[in-house]
């Protein structure tokens, strides 16, 4: 399935009904009257957030949304039906911005089932009964339905992943995936092989983590170099951040400080964010450049980075270890204790 992360959609509520001119008539009742009824309510426009999906292809094709409109007031005080309530289901994760230049954050919908009543209808008009009085026995006025509510807006999807790939192009990220989940993301020997982010479930002792690979980072990214900032939102709503460089590069310690650059010139709390180092593609180096790599990064982090490499499984395990003593930092402890694995 294609991903889109960004669309703009327009939305329009539904007008309320008319109301209804009639009158009482029936046999050997020699008055009758106004009974008119009342026009229903327009539908309303809401959103639900829907577990399952992971991407904003559908509204590449459909672009407007329009509620249905009120049914109009009957004779004998019956009054119209009201319009359905139109139902927009999106990804978990998707945020509504409004049509602006400013992109103003209205809603965020962040958990699978949550439901946002974002357009109301309009309200039905009157029947002639509302306009009976002692003067005016026979009403012929009535009142039009209101129109519904309207706007244009950007739905913009930031997914929700526990563990966010991050590190330069061709850093190794989409082996990496394919090795610890059953994602089969494109793996090149070229730069930007990956242009939309995936996700992979990986299982490990038990449990169960959501992973996201998001395309490669390049100096500037943040200002909108190479694929630009989009992606990076991505990684906003991740809970830790696994940040691969290239063991066998030709400047591994430089990659490291252009990504962590742009995490920190993106802002929103990225750089703040739990960072697990990884020396990734350790068959392609050697031991000697791997131990200067390793030291230089030490000497950033104040933490020795993990070595591993996706083709010959080596350090994967330590690697989703540790991944798991962050994410479960109780049930690795007491498993620690108990016997069992440690990261430590």
């Amino acid at each position: 399935m294609m991903f889109l992360d960004q669309a703009k959609i327009h939305l329009k509520s539904g007008w309320g009904g008319d109301g209804c001119v009639s009158f009482r008539r029936e046999k050997f009742i020699e008055y009758g009257g106004p009974n008119g009824g009342d026009g229903g309510r327009g539908g309303d426009i809401l959103f639900e957030a829907v577990p399952g999906l992971n991407t904003l292809i559908d509204f590449r094709y459909t672009q407007h949304f329009r509620a249905e409109r009120g049914h109009g007031g009957m004779g004998s005080d019956r009054h119209g039906a009201a319009g359905r309530t139109l139902v927009i289901p999106v990804p978990v994760g998707t945020q509504i911005l409004a049509d602006d230049e400013e992109r103003t954050l209205l809603a965020d919908l962040t958990e699978a089932g949550q439901k946002l009543l974002f357009l109301k209808g309009g309200d039905g008009g009157k029947g002639n009964a509302h306009y009976k009085s002692s003067t005016n026995r026979a009403p012929r006025q009535f009142q039009k339905g209101f129109p519904g509510q309207e706007m244009s807006v950007w739905l913009r999807l930031k997914l929700l992943a526990d563990v966010g790939l991050v590190g330069l192009p061709n850093a190794g990220k989409s082996s990496f995936l394919n090795a610890v989940t059953n994602a089969s993301a494109k793996v090149g020997a070229y730069a930007f092989t990956t242009l939309k982010p995936q996700l992979g479930v990986v299982s490990h002792r038990g449990r169960e983590f959501v992973m996201a690979d998001i395309p490669g980072l390049i100096e500037g990214a943040a200002d909108g170099a190479g694929i630009g900032d989009r992606f990076l939102g991505h990684v906003e709503r991740c809970r830790l951040l696994l940040h691969l460089v290239d063991a066998g590069g030709e400047a591994p310690t430089a990659g490291y400080d252009v990504v962590r650059g742009e995490l920190e010139a993106y802002g929103a709390g990225l750089e703040d964010k739990v960072e697990i180092v990884v020396l990734s593609k350790a068959d392609t180096a050697t031991p000697q450049k791997i131990a200067a790599v390793s030291k230089a990064i030490e000497r950033r982090t104040g933490v020795p980075p993990l070595v591993a490499a996706a083709m010959t499984g080596q350090g994967m395990e330590a690697v989703l270890d540790a991944v798991m003593a962050e994410l479960f930092p109780a049930e690795a402890a007491a498993e620690a204790r108990e016997g069992g694995w440690s990261p430590l």
